[in-house]
């Protein structure tokens, strides 16, 4: 008789279905959902084809194509309970050796036995059957469900369940059957539901395949993110072309408005031309952070009174949305104009009293004692950077002035850029005025940075300031927790550094911000610096990777290399890593990082430190004297090229000592018996560390 022919691989979906989720964590919770369910298949060992997620406002989906149908049979390979604790003094087996023959299913003669360091243990070695994937399936899901980042959950009804969302339907299809499973207190079918108006019948699948087709065109459900999201953005452009215009598409907002609606339709809106008067951004924020619309721009690039809302229906009667939506955005722009009008009632600098009220940290006082540490530190920073004190001095005075204002008070994405508008219809310079936007930025990875010297002068600043408050009173990051958005501030100011190629030392900035604190903390210092560094790993082997020509690559060995040798200026870093990368494509690379490996092996042994100075007489090997000879010569030459941070020309000298260190390592006994031999040629190879070292440390590259 023949074997029976394998089951046949199948489709699989899962479906999810809640109520509404939340919109900003939506694109997130499928990619989770999905790599978990891709996990779990692949811990199971099924195999399969390709896997398609889905995400709508009520409902997470993941579609698997060609699942295998059985498990293949699973090698056993398990250590039991050593051998004193599986048998009696009788030679009886225990509790301990019968549980573990039963959880291989084997009976106790059976199992074999392993002698691993100084004991002996029961083993079973073996095969096992693979299980029917159906009855996989659901602990897979399972899993991956309760993995999901999820901040706080909650419950419904009386049920123990705990979900993002209250669950109202779940859908589990292996080819055409049901998957038997409970879920979130749910159990399993093959039916989802459409769109909540359109079509609310319960719709039935008939296999997985169809899901996405199925709700499309009998549930007016979208159920691909990134097909619904499309459809969004070409329905606003071709709306906004229809009305002579362009749409402002703001890609975090399209992601938004796609994670709330499964059947989107674009509806057009107009608002009065008096509101075009306030400041592009006013109108922007008003319209996007608030209501969730894409405004309209011509083609100058100047706003125009129309806007663009997506709504969630196929209204019958799009006026009557078009005029609601009217309605709703009329009071909110008719606030802020309000707003502006009383905030320029009086001059910006007029703010600056009630800064003193508003507490910016118990332990750090107020934001009027930030702004004056700020101001402190930002004259230190103004020559160096280039910038002209008495511009810098009146921008950190007013830097924080438009937090007291009503429009930031209604609208706090707009801080810094309300009291560039007020300075500026103040009178104040140009510059002062758009230091007041720019001390906040970057306000996030990719960001602008500021470009006026004024500008950069009081963002280092405020932002130093900042971290150095945080750590003084020993609130440092953990973890995922940043509440000050330190990492932020932290990779600003680097970034500020090195892109704007400031020649700037942290160390002394770093001592005097923490000086002006209220509270002491001497061990401060030192911690900051080491987390700004860490910072600057982090965007070398991140954002940083390719910058200015792209052709640059770090590691984290050359990083490692260069932090040895403590230079805490950015840009002096960067010059030593490039330098760092460029000598490690030369051919005697790898020789020397060994061999500097090896030197600090050695001088690590060694009893005591090395002499600083080598003893000339006591060289009598010829590899040594030639050696010696080598270091005397390029030694003022690499110091001078390192003091003129000439960091590729000190590498290219020091690459010349490949011959004879390789030849003094070949023919040289350096922990010779004789001791006065022994303490010079440590002394020697001392010399060699510290000579390399000016630059980085090469003992931390591969060689």
């Amino acid at each position: 008789m023949s074997a029976a022919a394998p089951a046949k691989a199948q489709d699989f979906l899962v479906e999810l279905g809640t109520e509404e989720l939340p919109p900003l964590a939506l694109p997130e919770l499928e990619r989770a959902f999905a790599a978990g369910i891709d996990k779990g298949l692949a811990d199971a060992g099924l195999a399969h084809g390709g896997l398609k997620s889905f995400a709508s406002p009520r409902r997470l989906a993941v579609l698997v194509r060609e699942l295998s149908a059985q498990q293949p049979d699973q090698q056993i390979r398990r250590r039991g309970p050593p051998l004193n604790a599986a048998f009696d003094a009788a030679g009886q087996p225990t509790r301990a050796a019968l549980a573990f023959a039963e959880s291989v299913g084997v009976a106790v003669e059976a199992l074999g036995r392993v002698r691993e360091g100084k004991g002996e243990f029961l083993f079973h070695e073996g095969s096992r059957a693979g299980a029917p994937t159906p009855t996989l399936l659901p602990a897979i899901v399972q899993a991956s469900l309760e993995a999901l980042p999820i901040p706080k959950r909650m419950r419904w009804g009386a049920g123990e369940a705990e979900f993002v969302r209250p669950v109202h339907w779940l859908v589990m299809l292996f080819g055409s059957a049901v998957v038997p499973a409970r879920i979130l207190d749910t159990e399993a079918g093959k039916t989802t539901r459409g769109h909540r108006f359109h079509a609310p019948a319960p719709l039935p699948l008939i296999a997985p395949a169809d899901y996405a087709a199925s709700l499309r065109e009998r549930g007016r459900v979208l159920a691909d993110f990134g097909e619904r999201r499309e459809r969004i953005r070409s329905q606003v452009l071709a709306r906004a072309q229809t009305l002579g215009g362009r749409a402002v598409i703001d890609e975090a907002l399209l992601d938004e408005v796609t994670a709330l609606v499964e059947w989107p339709v674009a509806v057009e809106g107009r608002f009065e031309d008096r509101f075009l008067q306030l400041p592009r951004e006013v109108l922007v924020s008003t319209l996007q952070e608030h209501q969730r619309y894409f405004a309209v721009e011509d083609a100058n690039g100047a706003l125009t009174p129309w806007f663009i809302t997506v709504s969630n229906i196929e209204s019958r009667e799009p006026v009557r949305v078009r005029e609601g939506n009217e309605r709703v955005v009329r009071p909110r722009l008719s606030d802020a104009a309000f707003f502006y009008e009383q905030d320029r009632k009086r001059p910006l600098e007029d703010f600056a009293a009630g800064l003193d009220t508003v507490t910016f940290q118990t332990r750090l006082g107020s934001v009027g004692d930030k702004v004056r540490r700020t101001a402190q530190l930002a004259a230190r920073l103004a020559g160096p950077v280039g910038a002209d004190p008495v511009q810098v001095a009146r921008a950190a005075q007013l830097a924080k002035c438009d937090l007291q204002s009503a429009m930031v008070g209604e609208f706090p994405e707009l801080q810094g850029i309300m009291g560039a508008y007020y300075a500026a219809a103040d009178g104040e310079p140009a510059e002062v005025a758009s230091a007041l936007r720019e001390h906040y930025q970057p306000r996030g990875a990719g960001d602008a940075l500021p470009q006026t010297r004024c500008g950069i002068t009081v963002a280092l600043a405020d932002k130093l300031d900042t971290l150095a408050g945080i750590f003084a009173i020993g609130q440092k990051p953990t973890g995922t927790k940043d509440p000050y958005g330190l990492r932020r501030a932290a990779i600003g100011c680097l970034r500020i550094i090195l892109e704007q190629r400031l020649d700037l030392d942290l160390r002394p900035y770093i001592v005097a911000a923490l000086d002006a604190q209220p509270v002491e903390n001497p061990a401060a210092a030192g911690e900051l610096l080491g987390f700004m560094m860490e910072r600057l790993r982090a965007w070398y082997l991140g954002e940083g990777q390719q910058r200015d020509d792209g052709t640059v690559s770090f590691t984290t060995e050359m990083f490692d290399a260069v932090l040895a040798a403590q230079p805490s200026a950015p840009f002096d870093f960067d010059a030593r890593l490039r330098a760092l990368a460029a000598f490690q494509q030369r051919p005697e690379a790898a020789s020397l990082a060994a061999a500097n490996k090896r030197i600090a092996n050695i001088l690590r042994k060694s009893t005591g430190d090395a002499p600083a100075v080598v003893e000339p007489a006591a060289l009598v090997a010829p590899a040594e004297q030639a050696l010696h000879a080598a270091v005397a010569a390029l030694a003022d030459e690499v110091a001078s090229a390192v003091a003129a941070r000439d960091y590729d020309g000190a590498l290219a000298r020091l690459a010349s000592l490949r011959p004879p260190i390789d030849a003094f390592f070949e023919q040289v006994m350096v922990n010779d018996p004789d001791a006065r031999l022994r303490t010079n040629r440590l002394a020697l190879v001392a010399q060699i560390r510290k000579l390399f070292g000016g630059v980085a440390d090469l003992s931390r590259l591969p060689g």
